[in-house]
């Protein structure tokens, strides 16, 4: 017998064992609740989101984790945006919610949205078997949808479910975890009034990013005088990234030694080289890259770059934490408003408007003839990812919420 509290935390696209791909916030909330002295079921699907391929569940090697993983049957959808996907979510409802009704002996259940559909069954597990539920808001379903299909009436009609849905996995939450403000205070809307919140950022690790600089850094040959303006990250509509191949093109006109350095893949891979041959920027792209050679990548640029459309819904994104532990300047076209006055306040990088090719151009430029300023705003940046992203510290205001709820 244990008189330890068991926690259960679900997510849908966790990097698990030896995976290369997937989203790690999870894994090490999981990881920093077991060394306070829980027991931790992850719970996730079985098939793998990032790579679009299902996951041997039954010999699954999981290396030395120490929380136990739970696989939820998903079926197979080919794209990240699909009536497939969507289908696939609404089964992995009806499966986590007869797992609960199974497995409910738990202290509390945190679970991350979206999917909004998967997030609402579980809310409902948990009022069924009263247990305190934590909503961790990772991304904001419908409205990241409306990048890419936004048509009047007709969207809204489509999306109505998501909206109801989300709105009710809210009134539910004993707590609301958000990754930025923005997303905190949208649960916060739906929520009963006075439930504890925090903001905590998706952060990394500056000891395995460092680590991972110390390794691979020295294998990158970067030529004497070259200037790397670099992206990493997802290439999808969501990124404002033709606009940033165009404005290199424009940078390379008087500062031909600005390469542009793309360190990521995705739906967009094939029309960035197309716009990239038509205007004739110089431009590298190197695919998705482990995460120990990015972050050595990221630290031989010099400028880095946080590129998003107008519309795009995000707020404070993953690759955030990344670039801030490189130290370098940021160029910033994210329209989120708590952003923008981040980037401003904490002197870390420039805002751009989104689809100012000129616009970017000049900022551009600017930091490359001026390397002081450079250097001034990369010191600042690694202090912010010090002080505010590094998960160690960071994440504890998430175990600091989870015992004040459980007790």
């Amino acid at each position: 017998m244990t008189d330890k509290k068991r926690i259960a935390i679900y997510t849908q696209d966790a990097k698990l064992g030896n995976e290369v791909k997937g989203a790690t916030r999870y894994v090490y909330l999981a990881t920093l609740l077991h060394e306070h002295g829980y027991d931790v079921d992850f719970i996730t699907s079985g098939f793998q989101h990032w790579e679009k391929r299902q996951r041997d569940v039954e010999h699954f090697n999981a290396g030395t984790d120490a929380y136990t993983i739970r696989f939820i049957e998903e079926p197979f959808y080919p794209k990240n945006m699909c009536p497939q996907r969507i289908w696939a979510h609404h089964v992995v409802a009806k499966r986590v919610s007869e797992y609960f009704d199974w497995h409910h002996d738990y202290d509390l259940i945190y679970c991350q949205i979206p999917p909004n559909d998967v997030a609402r069954e579980i809310g409902k597990a948990a009022q069924k078997f009263n247990i305190p539920f934590v909503v961790d808001v990772n991304d904001l379903w419908p409205e990241a949808f409306r990048v890419a299909f936004d048509v009047p009436v007709l969207s809204d009609i489509l999306f109505a479910p998501f909206y109801r849905q989300a709105k009710a996995v809210y009134q539910m939450a004993d707590a609301i975890v958000g990754t930025s403000d923005e997303y905190r205070e949208r649960g916060l809307r739906d929520a009963r009034a006075g439930i504890p919140s925090e903001t905590v950022y998706v952060g990394n690790q500056l000891c395995e990013f460092d680590a991972g600089v110390s390794v691979n850094a020295p294998q990158i040959d970067k030529p004497a005088g070259d200037i790397w303006v670099s992206y990493a990250g997802t290439l999808s509509a969501c990124y404002d990234l033709e606009t940033l191949v165009n404005a290199m093109a424009l940078v390379q006109k008087s500062h031909p030694e600005a390469k542009l350095q793309i360190l990521g893949d995705g739906s967009e891979r094939e029309n960035l080289k197309a716009a990239a041959q038509s205007c004739g920027a110089s431009v590298a792209f190197h695919g998705y890259l482990p995460y120990d050679q990015m972050a050595a990548w990221l630290s031989k640029s010099d400028i880095t770059i946080n590129s998003l459309v107008e519309k795009a819904a995000q707020s404070i994104v993953t690759k955030i934490g990344d670039y801030l532990a490189a130290g370098k300047p940021m160029v910033n076209t994210s329209c989120s408003k708590e952003f923008r006055a981040k980037v401003e306040a904490d002197g870390f990088g420039v805002n751009v408007k989104p689809g100012d090719a000129e616009g970017m151009a000049r900022v551009l430029i600017d930091l490359i003839e001026d390397s002081s300023r450079r250097a001034q705003m990369g010191e600042r940046a690694r202090a912010i990812a010090e002080e505010q992203f590094d998960r160690p510290h960071s994440y504890l205001k998430t175990v600091r919420l989870i015992e004040g709820l459980i007790g």
